[in-house]
């Protein structure tokens, strides 16, 4: 049997390794500040710690893997691109520590708006208390973020979070289970509206992150996306827009009047999704809204 390697090292040989760490970050075009939210996640260390270098002194310090293993991580984040979070296993999201890996893309911060806009919508909405205690659904869930998202932004509603990858709802599972927020998200494997038959005309909103790049572009993405993150939740066919497409010819089927529609794109997609919904004759109050960085993000309606 192979011998474990040892996961408690001296201050002093962190504070060795996080100084070889930052350096070839730089030299790799990396941001060093990488290092330090990856030893706030990896060896427990806070950013006083980091900032003062005080850790430098202690003499054991517990790690959740071997330095050799963070070592050849650390590697393959400069040399193949392997995105950080990946490495730890883990990405903040909102009030939340999202788990990660290489089976779900990593929730990124622009899409924690999608929670503030629906909880906007039904403020605004004439039916405000029914839409806050229904079933609500976020297809392609993914890692459950948008799913744990909008149960703690809705604590009377129910969740189905739906995935076609059952090693992402394995995830997503374990993430609600973190949030302690099982009891109100219901998780199932399979295609988009599949899963929730029994739910038609039923349902109080319709939330997702769907794929939306185009498929010509995807090679020319980010090496940490295009190597990494899977294509599955990526690729959104010739023009990006198969997936939503999909989800506003067929979402009427599943919302109930006054039910709430909303999306996330890509830059440069907004025009198009807001004809669409236009178009379809189900739904009203289309409206664009912009992300942090002013890009058209988020398209919103209701079913008529």
């Amino acid at each position: 049997m192979a011998e474990q390697q040892p996961k408690e090292i001296s201050g002093l040989q962190l504070w060795q390794w996080r100084q070889a760490a930052i350096a070839a970050a730089i030299a790799a075009d990396v941001s060093p500040t990488e290092v330090d939210w990856l030893l706030q996640e990896i060896a427990g260390l806070d950013r006083l710690a980091l900032r003062l270098e005080s850790f430098k002194d202690w003499a054991q310090i517990q790690l959740q893997l071997p330095l050799a293993e963070l070592d050849l991580l650390w590697q393959k984040r400069l040399k193949e691109r392997l995105p950080v979070q990946y490495i730890a296993g883990v990405t903040p999201w909102r009030n939340f520590k999202i788990t990660v890996s290489p089976a779900v893309l990593i929730p990124r911060p622009e899409t924690e708006l999608l929670i503030d806009i629906a909880v906007a919508a039904i403020a605004k909405s004439k039916n405000e208390l029914g839409l806050q205690q229904g079933h609500w659904a976020d297809l392609g869930t993914g890692s459950g973020a948008i799913a744990i998202g909008l149960a703690d932004a809705l604590p009377e509603a129910t969740i189905h979070a739906v995935d076609y990858s059952s090693a992402a709802v394995a995830i997503a599972q374990i993430n609600a289970q973190n949030a302690k927020l099982s009891d109100r998200i219901k998780f199932y494997q399979g295609y988009w509206w599949e899963p929730l038959e029994s739910f038609k005309g039923r349902l109080s909103g319709m939330v997702s992150n769907p794929p939306y790049i185009p498929s010509s572009t995807l090679s020319i993405l980010q090496p940490e996306v295009v190597n990494h993150e899977p294509h599955l939740a990526l690729d959104g066919g010739d023009d990006g827009l198969d997936c939503i497409r999909y989800l506003v010819e067929t979402s009427p089927t599943y919302l109930k009047s006054g039910g709430v529609w909303l999306v996330e794109m890509m830059a440069g997609q907004a025009d198009a999704v807001q004809e669409m919904l236009q178009n379809q004759g189900s739904y009203c109050d289309i409206e664009i809204y912009t992300d942090l960085a002013g890009i058209e993000r988020f398209a919103l309606a209701q079913r008529l």
